[in-house]
């Protein structure tokens, strides 16, 4: 790209458009931060990414800056014109829900006659509140075909996918994302750095995907298990489990002890080791 991309105001005004709230569109302008989430997403030229929610594409221009090959995803029809207007034949864009996103069929898009050749997908955006839990779990879903995840999340929400076990905000997300990822908040980022600025702060978060070192009997009874330790935190693990009829009382006393686990601990205050140790007693 040549010269200076436009400001999101300047966009907004050529296209004659203005942010959706109901969306929760706020477009990140600032150059330094834009500049560290590409550095983040894209720590090599010609690495593939899939943008979530591409918006007025600043983000888009420093990744493809970096040499990177970009996937834009993005519904809103405006936008995708911005982005058609801006970028044109630079990038692929697909007009599709970012909670909805194949990425295998992505890769397949990006090299047609050999997508194993293509290496993993580097997935970044910035995530508006409503969507991230969907978009995180079509994503731990899917990490067959992902390498890293650089998300805008609000602030709150990025500390808690990268909480330590027993802290506050540890929680359901936080367990499933560090099973699989090494989690860390990168920088936070002030209301002033979008157009409109949002009422909150927002944080960059970064999560680095590998073999997950605590391994489970049975995934889904895993995710079943966890979910019901955190459904009603005032309960002990033992009668959280129970009455989510995980196994019965007997079965579930004897691999809570197998687990080294006590039976009267709350679910929160369990690690990621601890919880795939409950799903490996109770066997498959």
């Amino acid at each position: 790209m040549t010269g200076r991309y436009p400001s999101p105001r300047a966009l907004l005004d050529k296209y004659e458009l203005r942010a959706k709230k109901s969306w929760g569109q706020n477009f990140l302008g600032d150059e330094g931060i834009l500049d560290d989430i590409a550095r983040l997403a894209a720590p090599g030229a010609g690495d593939a990414v899939v943008e979530l929610g591409a918006g007025l594409g600043h983000l888009t221009a420093r990744l493809l800056a970096r040499g990177a090959r970009v996937v834009a995803v993005e519904r809103d029809r405006d936008m995708a014109r911005v982005l058609r207007g801006e970028l044109g034949g630079r990038i692929t864009l697909l007009e599709a829900d970012a909670a909805r996103v194949d990425y295998g069929e992505i890769r397949r898009l990006i090299a047609p006659s050999t997508p194993t050749a293509v290496p993993k997908l580097a997935v970044v955006g910035n995530l508006p509140y409503h969507l991230t839990s969907p978009i995180l779990f079509s994503l731990l879903d899917q990490l067959e075909h992902v390498s890293r995840a650089v998300f805008l999340l609000q602030r709150e929400v990025a500390e808690r996918l990268a909480a330590r076990p027993g802290s506050h905000d540890w929680g359901l997300a936080s367990v499933f994302l560090q099973r699989e990822a090494d989690v860390s908040v990168e920088r936070i980022v002030p209301p002033g750095a979008f157009v409109p600025p949002p009422n909150v702060e927002s944080a960059v978060l970064c999560a680095l995907f590998r073999e997950p070192t605590d391994a489970v009997a049975v995934p889904e009874r895993f995710r079943r298990l966890v979910k019901a330790g955190f459904a009603q935190r005032r309960k002990t693990l033992r009668n959280a489990l129970e009455a989510a009829r995980i196994a019965p009382p007997e079965r579930l006393a004897e691999a809570l002890a197998q687990a080294g686990v006590d039976p009267g601990r709350r679910g929160e205050t369990l690690t990621v080791a601890e919880w795939a140790a409950i799903d490996r007693a109770l066997g498959s």
